[in-house]
């Protein structure tokens, strides 16, 4: 969704408190609450543009682009995550001095190793001037402490991720054209218009990798590993918060096995309560398969973080007057600890989508605001 839907929204990529995004981790994403002294401009309903809308919105409060998948690793696939963020501060735009923070970035980066039980996760944060930080606004072309996202002439995505304990390049290549969300790329948030981002999605990527793994302690790396598999991208930005006693949102993006896509997100109260919420189905050829009913989120189970001692569902069962299905964790430990950047915990999480107990397709599930509400 992520704004840190993403949302991690994680997701976002508002620097957020010791409960977190996005994305973002948006994400970090996506829910929001207006603010009629803003700075920012207000998320308007209008025709989403490209190449331009590949790039960023720097006048927008915060934006973020998210990239997850699973890559295939013998028996034992890998999930990964790579989501940079963008967030517009409130310091003067009159201030032109170079060192005047008035954009500020952040990355985050996790590998889900099932044969290992944990997630590695590195992340990094600047404000945009300095050498190698940067954005740009006619297409994708992020940089960040040596970490690259940027988006091809051809249309691929190209990413290279040099973490301590690993290093992941990626080229991403899209199925097809931009998925637009809600109205022509304009996404409601809640049922008034201000809590709005516009957010566009690439479901259904070709993914080729490298990955090498490291041991910082002894410098020792494992050999590189060329690998295949699939993979998820969104792009989201919005001036506006969490809408009205609303504490965070899950969020998921799956890759249907049959070439389909599901991306679906609720708004949650303390109480575990939807506000609000948004279901699209899409068909192997981006065609929306009309839903009498969003779906209901029904988590089950329970994991408590052995760092933030958060709990998160184990998982969640989706209800449809047409379907049931089940979300199942690559491994149960995925949560980032992003307090070194956009703050606080958040669970960015590899699931398979089941349906009468078989697997349908894969993609990643987005938790936010478990700990505490998810505020600026």
């Amino acid at each position: 969704m992520k704004s840190h839907h993403r949302r991690s929204w994680l997701k976002q990529v508002l620097v957020l408190s010791a409960a977190t995004p996005l994305s973002a981790s948006l994400a970090t994403l996506p829910a929001f609450a207006s603010n009629s002294a803003s700075p920012y401009p207000t998320v308007t309903p209008r025709s989403l543009v490209f190449p331009r809308d590949f790039g960023a919105h720097p006048a927008f409060r915060t934006e973020w682009w998210y990239l997850t998948g699973w890559l295939d690793s013998g028996p034992q696939p890998i999930g990964f995550q790579v989501t940079f963020f963008r967030s517009r501060t409130r310091h003067p735009d009159e201030n032109h001095s170079r060192f005047a923070p008035q954009q500020l970035m952040f990355a985050h980066a996790a590998l889900a190793l099932p044969n290992q039980g944990k997630l590695r996760h590195s992340q990094t944060s600047a404000r945009v001037g300095p050498a190698g930080v940067s954005f740009d606004t006619a297409d994708t072309a992020l940089q960040l402490s040596g970490w690259t996202l940027t988006r091809t002439p051809d249309d691929r995505y190209a990413i290279f991720i040099p973490a301590d304990d690993f290093t992941l390049t990626i080229e991403a290549t899209p199925a097809g054209a931009p998925v637009l969300r809600g109205k022509s790329g304009y996404s409601l948030k809640g049922p008034s218009a201000e809590l709005a981002s516009y957010y566009y999605s690439r479901p259904q990527m070709a993914v080729q990798a490298t990955l090498t793994l490291k041991d910082p302690a002894s410098e020792n790396q494992s050999a590189p590993q060329n690998l295949t598999g699939t993979a998820w991208f969104d792009h989201e930005w919005s001036s506006s918060l969490l809408m009205d006693d609303a504490v965070g949102w899950d969020w998921i993006g799956i890759n249907l096995f049959d070439g389909g896509s599901l991306m679906g997100f609720r708004i949650r109260n303390a109480a575990g309560q939807t506000l609000f919420s948004e279901w699209d189905w899409r068909d192997a050829q981006g065609r929306r398969i009309p839903a009498k009913a969003n779906a209901d989120w029904v988590p089950f189970g329970s994991w408590r973080s052995p760092r933030s001692l958060i709990v998160y569902p184990e998982g969640f069962t989706l209800k449809t007057p047409d379907h049931q299905w089940q979300l199942k964790t690559l491994m149960a430990d995925q949560e980032v600890d992003a307090r070194a950047s956009t703050g606080g915990f958040y669970y960015e999480g590899a699931v398979e989508l089941l349906e009468n107990g078989q697997a349908i397709g894969r993609g990643y599930l987005e938790l936010t605001g478990y700990g505490e509400p998810l505020r600026l």
